[in-house]
């Protein structure tokens, strides 16, 4: 048996534009050649972002590249999937997006240890543009020392 390569995709730039106060882990309904394309590492969480539509939570703008051998079945790389999570859960997920300024945004996205897609969620806060000045400073402090500790 041959190990499947760890897919682990994260959203880089939700970290840089907003505070993550919670996540959560959901499951995600996919086609056939969209978890090829996930194990194959192409999907990107860039843009994508979340919202309840009847009492159910669904991710837009995830993109999922169309499968090299997926023929005529192949799917739209930028349709609308449904997460799946427990009813408590998308509850207290519903009342903390009531808040002002908060919103749900998928942080990462990786295979679980029984081979199923999961996507983890957060409820985030956006940042203002002094606190992203402040980030890139503690990033490039963080580079810094590393490149000070490689050398000795």
């Amino acid at each position: 048996m041959s190990a499947q390569p760890v897919i682990n995709i994260s959203n880089k730039r939700a970290t840089f534009n907003y505070f993550i106060d919670s996540t959560w882990e959901a499951g995600i309904i996919l086609t056939g050649t969209e978890i090829k394309a996930i194990r194959e590492g192409k999907a990107n969480l860039t843009d994508a972002y979340c919202f309840f539509k009847d009492d159910e939570l669904w991710i837009k703008n995830m993109h999922i590249s169309p499968y090299d051998k997926g023929s005529y079945a192949n799917h739209p790389p930028r349709r609308d999937r449904k997460l799946l999570l427990n009813k408590k859960e998308l509850l207290k997920i519903r009342s903390k997006t009531k808040e002002k300024g908060t919103t749900v945004i998928p942080t990462r996205l990786y295979i679980g240890d029984r081979n199923y897609a999961k996507v983890e969620i957060g409820i985030a806060r956006g940042k203002k543009l002094y606190d992203k000045r402040e980030s890139m400073k503690e990033n490039e402090a963080k580079r810094e020392v590393g490149r000070i500790m490689k050398r000795f």
